[in-house]
């Protein structure tokens, strides 16, 4: 609905919009496989300077900055709450170094090449080198979901986007309050001074802010309704109070808090973590869409080769020999630092806060520092192209992604879960079987079959347990209980749609039956552990059976009366477990896993 100005759109309309596009552009790209950066780059283009519906400046005026400056407080303050020290365990020397070292390696190497490559003055050039510190949280985030890293590289890139996000910004503050001073009668002194107390206030209140909010509710001060919204007010107030000290350190503030939460040890800690991933989601959708909706195609045409230049140079050069100097004698396997040297796409931050220094920076009367907006887009949109497309074959060549069939993670040693294993692994699926008895696992390891001695809910699991390589999960202990807690514990891990378990012994009692949010989906024909403990007695295999045009799922079903489908293996290698049959899709070249009882024996003859 048209406002006053023409052409514009109402608010409320807009901000719908923003939501729609980027949440319509993770489903998409969810669907068809692609870099969900990339599409929400381009729903923004299109709509925007391209088809001209939506005007960032127009429709949402002076609210966008603000908005924008909350939404990466949030987004970094999420990163901070991903930071615990036993997380950090594998990668902590390597992101001590990607910190102390990289970071000031990385501003130097970015002012270098911006000075003698993009042609900017050394004023811009030092204040944007600072800001390129920067890798992006809101890049990573979801490239990591989606090329599913190993756990040491993939905490290596996460811990260096969340730790230098603040620390960038704060560097292009540092190199802004020199170039003030050199611009300007601010005397030295004056502008140290700023510099310091706002580092001080900053730290100080995220350390006072994450120390009263995890007292609070280790004390049960708040209530557990409450705790989100309490959560976000602190978040947002001390994230104000820092700014308004020295522009830019309220990011350092809010990640400080984070971080001191995340290492806290509060019971309600996941529920917090999982609600914040599900904000962060929602914001940098509406981030991305937001910036890529406001660019001016006016300014991007002042770039020249220059642009393009520093892009390469950039990617090639500045980004490799920063990872490689800091890492080196570090004991990060060379396959991890080339991967990590090549990965460095920048995002949201940078693009922000680029926009705001260069404001200023023009307004000191450094001409040049117009052109550091059009060129932190540039940046951005090439590097999130770039890597959403290269990171995971890339990684995959270098082995340290998951394999192009995610795999069946298996809770309960059992001959039912190793046979079952052995199937899968026949056709060519990853399989792990985990058990907190050793004993259990011995048919497993017999078979060669790779196998987990723990609990998969302790912290030692998720240490040493590669969850990448699994798309689905089989609770099948026998303890029912036990199965319910694990198929609800790990839900939101891998999506409920792909949590199953066995069925328990007495829900078909009212007085026993389990609420649709308790557990996972049935699997086998909702066989329960002793059912299928039963049909092992007696002699049931697997069988792994091809389909096609000639040998149809119904010429199975003639053939096997009794068989139990457990899983089938699509033409295209998408494996999918199964109740009943009722799912399972007749499709030349899929292969079906069921359990098939013994064939009958021949009957003997005797000679009289």
């Amino acid at each position: 609905m048209a406002t006053g100005t023409e052409g514009a759109i109402a608010p409320v309309m807009a901000f719908a919009l923003v939501g729609a596009l980027g949440v319509g552009s993770q489903w998409l790209a969810w669907r068809l496989r692609l870099p969900a950066i990339v599409l929400m780059l381009l729903a923004g283009i299109i709509i925007g300077p391209v088809a001209g519906v939506f005007d960032p400046a127009r429709d949402v005026g002076p609210l966008m900055q603000p908005m924008i400056a909350i939404a990466v407080a949030i987004i970094l303050f999420e990163g901070g709450l991903t930071l615990n020290r036993d997380s950090l365990r594998d990668a902590a020397v390597g992101v001590r170094r990607l910190v102390f070292v990289g970071a000031p390696l990385g501003w130097l190497m970015s002012t270098l090449a911006l000075h003698y490559v993009a042609g900017l003055d050394w004023g811009s050039a030092s204040v944007f080198g600072g800001i390129m510190i920067v890798t992006g949280p809101t890049v990573i985030a979801p490239l990591l979901r989606q090329a599913r890293l190993k756990r040491r590289p993939a905490q290596l890139l996460q811990w260096e986007a969340i730790v230098n996000d603040p620390v960038g910004a704060l560097a292009a503050v540092l190199a802004f309050e020199v170039v003030s001073v050199l611009q300007s009668t601010t005397s030295a002194g004056e502008a140290v001074q700023e510099l310091i107390l706002g580092l001080v206030v900053a730290t100080v209140l995220g350390l006072l802010a994450g120390w009263g909010v995890a007292k609070a509710f280790r004390e049960a001060a708040v209530p557990e309704y409450m705790k989100v919204p309490v959560l976000f007010t602190v978040l947002l107030g001390v994230f104000a109070l820092a700014d308004g000290v020295l522009h830019e350190s309220g990011l350092l503030t809010v990640t400080i808090m984070g971080v001191y939460i995340a290492n806290a040890d509060l019971p309600s800690y996941a529920e917090m973590r999982r609600f914040k991933e599900h904000a962060t989601i929602l914001l940098v959708s509406g981030v991305f869409i937001l910036l890529s909706a406001g660019l001016d195609f006016d300014r991007l045409a002042l770039l020249d080769w220059r642009a393009a230049a520093l892009v390469a140079v950039v990617i090639l050069v500045a980004r490799p020999l920063t990872v490689f100097i800091s890492l080196a004698f570090s004991g990060v396997p060379m396959a991890e630092r080339v991967l990590v040297a090549f990965t460095g796409p920048r995002g949201v931050v940078l693009v922000a806060v680029a926009g705001l220094f260069g404001e200023r920076l023009v307004d000191l009367g450094l001409e040049q520092a117009q052109l550091i907006g059009p060129l932190a887009f540039v940046l951005v949109a090439a590097t999130v192209v770039l890597h959403g497309f290269s990171l995971t074959p890339f990684a995959r060549a270098l082995g340290l992604a998951g394999g192009e069939t995610p795999g069946v993670l298996i809770v309960g040693g059992s001959r039912w879960a190793a046979a079952f294993g052995e199937a899968l692994k026949k056709a060519e699926v990853p399989v792990l079987i985990t058990d907190a008895n050793r004993s259990r696992l011995r048919t497993a390891r017999e078979l060669g079959l790779p196998t987990y001695f723990g609990d998969v809910l302790s912290e030692a699991a998720e240490h040493n347990v590669e969850a990448m390589n699994f798309g689905k999960l089989i609770a099948a202990t026998d303890n029912d209980a036990y199965n319910t807690l694990v198929a609800t514990d790990l839900a939101p891990e891998y999506g409920r749609e792909h949590v199953y378990q066995l069925r328990p012994a007495k829900q078909e009692s009212a007085r026993h039956a389990l609420p649709a949010t308790l557990g996972g989906r049935e699997i086998a024909k909702g066989s329960s552990y002793l059912e299928l403990a039963s049909l092992m007695t007696k002699g049931w295999t697997f069988r792994v059976t091809r389909l096609s045009e000639e040998f149809t799922l119904e010429h199975w079903a003639d053939k096997n009366p009794e068989g139990v489908i457990v899983a089938t293996i699509g033409p295209n290698g998408t494996l999918r477990l199964h109740g009943d049959r009722e799912g399972v899709r007749d499709v030349p070249d899929t292969r079906v896993i069921a359990m098939v009882p013994p064939e009958p024996e021949a009957p003997s003859t005797q000679n009289g």
